[in-house]
This record gives structure tokens, C-alpha cells and sequence, in this order.
């Protein structure tokens, strides 16, 4: 009988180090796309901004890797919670426009995405998305600085759930999580944005996932388009999405997907991130 091992959720310290790379570069092609987000621009134009910073700066889009998804971003506008497709969009002053985008390099993987409220358009609409946006990445880093003294991995779940809740009435998508990464964009274990039972995995050196909360202003309940890959609300209700590739290792966390490394999102919240050695 030939036994299988199953991968090991947690990377040595050499493989830490291989991690960095891909997330600064994967930061790097969302900085790239923030830039250019305006009105006028297309979500096709985004997505080959995106494409050619990485492949320029010696990577692969990994998103291109997934069977089926030929882009190097999902473009998600308004009501599309993730997973839009790239193309002929329009974006309009007053969107809210989430960009979710991944690099490879040398087979290790970042991951990353943010919100942004593009300039414009309706004040009380745009301000109400605004707040969407900021409630959204402020989960996020509360789900960072959570795992950086968690004993669990769930425990970050309850830091994201409680930072949202804190700010209002919100609606926190289930159907959707976080997840590890490493040789694949996604691998075990999933990480949850809201509490579960259980307490999950451990959390030791070595641990590198991707903590990405999806909230909604109403539902969270959401459909499939016909192409298979856009969700939105149920609703028509807005959405907002933020993500980055945060690794465990012997003397703290690091932001991988972040060229500071998560400094500046979690000074606020007295966690100060430590280069991977």
C-alpha cells in the first residue's frame, strides 16, 4: 500500500523567505491599478496594467493558472461581491470597485485585494460606499493584528466579525473565505471572517494565509452570473472587499503583500510587524 502525505500547512523558514517576492510583487501590480482606477477607464484596462507589472517584474498572474480564468485580475463594481471579469466595463464616477489580483514567482504565491470609492457621482451614495470601503479593510486589519498573538487560527474570524459589527449593521458573506497559500494560491486551511465552532489549526511559525473579508451593505446572500465567475448580491446591495498574504514565523508576522509589511494598517492597533529573517 502506497501512503500519500498531505502537505503541511506550515512552510520552513526558507520557504517564508521565497514568499516575499510574489507578495511584493503581486502589492506592487495593485499599486500599478490603483493609480489608474477613474473614471472612463475600462475594468480591461486595469486588468493589463496589472498583468504587465507582473510579468515585467519576472512573475505570472496566478489567477491565469486557475482553469477557466484567463485574466490577471477580478474586477468586482458595486453589487459584485468578487470574481468579476475584466472587459469593456466602464468604470463610472461614484463606483465601488473592488480589485482582487495574485503573482507567482519562482512557484510561491501573494495574493491581494483592495476597495476603492472612485471619485465623483452622487455625494450621499458615494459617501455611504465610503464608509463600506473603510469598514471593510478596517476588519481586515483587525484580522492581521488578531492572528499576530492568536493561539488558533479561528480566533482571527472573531476579530473580523467584531471589528464589523462595532461599525454598524452589516452583512458578512459566508459563501466566500480566506484561505492559505503557498505552492498553490489556494491551499488549507480556510480562514473564516466571522465565529465558527472549533478552534482551527494552530498558530505557529511557518502559517502563511490569505485573510480576505468580503461585507456587504445589505445581504448576504448572493448568485452566480451567467459567466460562471461574477457574484453579486442578491440584493443590488454594494460590496466591498479586502485582502493580503500574512505569514507567521519565529519572531512575529509579516504582511507579505504589503510593501511595509502591514506597518502603517496595524500601528493603530499596537501590532508592529517583523521582517521575515
Amino acid at each position: 500500500m502506497v501512503r500519500f502525505r498531505k502537505p503541511s500547512i506550515y512552510k520552513t523558514p526558507e520557504e517564508l523567505r521565497a514568499m516575499v517576492r510574489p507578495g511584493l510583487l503581486t502589492a506592487e501590480a495593485l499599486d500599478a491599478v490603483r493609480a489608474a482606477v477613474r473614471p472612463g477607464v475600462t475594468t480591461g484596462e486595469l486588468d493589463a496594467i496589472a498583468e504587465r507589472t507582473i510579468r515585467d517584474g519576472g512573475g505570472v498572474p496566478n489567477f491565469q493558472l486557475v482553469p477557466g480564468y484567463r485574466h490577471t485580475l477580478c474586477v468586482s463594481v458595486n453589487d459584485e461581491v468578487v470574481h468579476g471579469i475584466p472587459g469593456d466595463r466602464v468604470i463610472q464616477a461614484g463606483d465601488i470597485v473592488s480589485v482582487d489580483a495574485g503573482a507567482e514567482v519562482d512557484g510561491w504565491n501573494g495574493d491581494s485585494a483592495f476597495t476603492v470609492v472612485v471619485p465623483g457621482g452622487d455625494a450621499a451614495v458615494s459617501e455611504a460606499r465610503r464608509k463600506l470601503c473603510d469598514t471593510t479593510e478596517r476588519s481586515l486589519w483587525h484580522g492581521i493584528a488578531a492572528l499576530a498573538s492568536a493561539r488558533h487560527l479561528n480566533d482571527v474570524g472573531a476579530a473580523v466579525e467584531d471589528a464589523i459589527e462595532e461599525t454598524g449593521a452589516w452583512g458578512i458573506v459566508e459563501d466566500y473565505t480566506g484561505h492559505g497559500i503557498g505552492r498553490s494560491m489556494h491551499e488549507e486551511p480556510p480562514v473564516f471572517n466571522y465565529r465558527v465552532r472549533g478552534a482551527g489549526p494552530a498558530v505557529k511559525p511557518g502559517l502563511v494565509v490569505a485573510i480576505e473579508p468580503m461585507v456587504t451593505a445589505g445581504t448576504i446572500d448572493s448568485s452566480t452570473d451567467a459567466d460562471d465567475w461574477t457574484v453579486r448580491t442578491l440584493d443590488g446591495s454594494d460590496a466591498a472587499h479586502w485582502e493580503h498574504t500574512v505569514a507567521v514565523h519565529a519572531d512575529g508576522i509579516w504582511v507579505t503583500t504589503a510593501a511595509d509589511g502591514g506597518a502603517a494598517g496595524l500601528a493603530p492597533l499596537g501590532v508592529t510587524p517583523v521582517p521575515i529573517p
